[in-house]
């Protein structure tokens, strides 16, 4: 079953934390920023996609919930489904062991940078009519993160 992604993580971070933090000395915390979400956002909008296609299968609450279920993977989440269905899937993480690691190293805002950011940009990858909401984060100091995605002829 390979690796847990909150383990993937970790080992990611001791590359990636350090690159990022040089690249803001150089270029500026806005400019590096940037540049990491650009770099980054062809590689999770492919993930997504890939993901849609192979898991997807047109269900919104299916998809989503297998999802979590592998982020979850190592004990790296808690969380509560609030909705499930064809259209629709809202979910509420309350404990999140990825914002505990990057409160650990000191570096909250570069885990929403390399990791809660993936959340948009993965989503980007899946189905065009499926849009992802998400109000507030652990990560940046909230009780939970609320994800909503909803399939857009949905909103109608």
């Amino acid at each position: 079953m390979g690796l847990p992604i909150i383990e993937q993580a970790k080992i990611q971070a001791q590359v990636l934390v350090p690159l990022v933090k040089a690249l803001q000395r150089e270029l500026g915390e806005p400019r590096a920023n940037a540049l990491v979400r650009r770099a980054l956002g062809d590689l999770y909008r492919r993930y997504g996609q890939e993901f849609w296609r192979t898991r997807g299968e047109g269900n919104v609450g299916k998809a989503m919930a297998s999802a979590f279920a592998t982020f979850a993977r190592g004990d790296a989440l808690d969380y509560q489904v609030r909705e499930q269905s064809h259209d629709v899937c809202a979910i509420d993480v309350t404990g999140c062991r990825y914002a505990e690691f990057y409160k650990e190293l000191g570096e909250p805002e570069l885990g929403f940078l390399l990791v809660c950011s993936a959340d948009f940009l993965m989503a980007e990858g899946f189905d065009p009519d499926i849009t992802l909401t998400r109000r507030q984060t652990i990560m940046q100091g909230a009780s939970h993160c609320d994800f909503r995605y909803r399939r857009q002829s949905d909103l109608d």
